[in-house]
């Protein structure tokens, strides 16, 4: 019963409970009716994808393939068989690192992210300059985003922190998806006012079959599942 009037207590006071509703259990896509998605790697282990898939509101997830040059994450093959296997919309996503030759970040990224096995674009995650001076590291990433486009005949998304966005890549991404990471209970808004696509709420989301914390996004606004999906050539 207590947790029967937290929940409806939600629905009509909105995310400033957010806090109340971690500690009754109740998670923001218990609140809305946005279309909410997960990303998962090789931190959450053994994820047991049939129960994952029996939680309807989880309609997509981007699962980390590769790292740098030569990086592939351990559980990539197993969850994309099985997140497949259960129902959801897969993508799969490359942690980028400045440093490294991008022709050999695109080569490892394409061992793994292999065009029949894609529901969704790819997704570049974008986190660190590595030392770089900001015209140096732009200049990198947009080089290995134009690759990546070529190689898979379509722009991918770009995934990074509204404060990383906002401090080095003002104006340098338009006309890619942003998929953007802010951990607050307001909707982020970046300092040129650019779309967002998508909105990774919280890196501490809590999942049935997945022990451990897990990334939660939804999509914003407007915003529809198909306008992520992977053109097949």
């Amino acid at each position: 019963m207590k947790r029967t009037i937290i929940y409806i207590i939600l629905l009509f006071l909105g995310t400033q409970y957010q806090a109340l509703a971690q500690e009754y259990g109740v998670q923001c896509e218990d609140t809305c009716t946005h279309v909410h998605g997960i990303d998962m790697s090789h931190y959450q282990g053994n994820v047991f994808w049939e129960t994952v898939g029996d939680n309807t509101k989880m309609a997509y997830v981007y699962l980390k393939a590769t790292e740098g040059g030569d990086r592939i994450d351990e559980m990539f093959e197993r969850n994309i068989n099985l997140a497949h296997r259960y129902g959801l919309k897969v993508g799969s996503y490359h942690f980028y690192r400045p440093k490294v030759n991008q022709a050999l970040q695109l080569e490892n990224f394409k061992t793994q992210c292999l065009p029949g096995e894609q529901d969704l674009i790819p997704m570049i995650d974008v986190e660190t300059m590595s030392g770089l001076p900001v015209n140096e590291f732009c200049d990198s990433l947009l080089t290995f985003l134009e690759l990546v486009e070529e190689a898979y005949h379509q722009k991918p998304l770009v995934y990074t922190y509204r404060n990383f966005y906002n401090k080095y890549l003002l104006g340098k991404l338009d006309g890619y998806k942003l998929m953007i990471a802010m951990y607050t209970d307001e909707e982020p808004v970046l300092a040129d006012e650019r779309d967002i696509v998508a909105w990774q709420y919280t890196g501490k989301g809590r999942l049935t079959g997945v022990s451990g914390y897990v990334d939660k996004s939804r999509l914003m606004g407007h915003h529809k599942l198909r306008e992520l999906r992977f053109r097949h050539h």
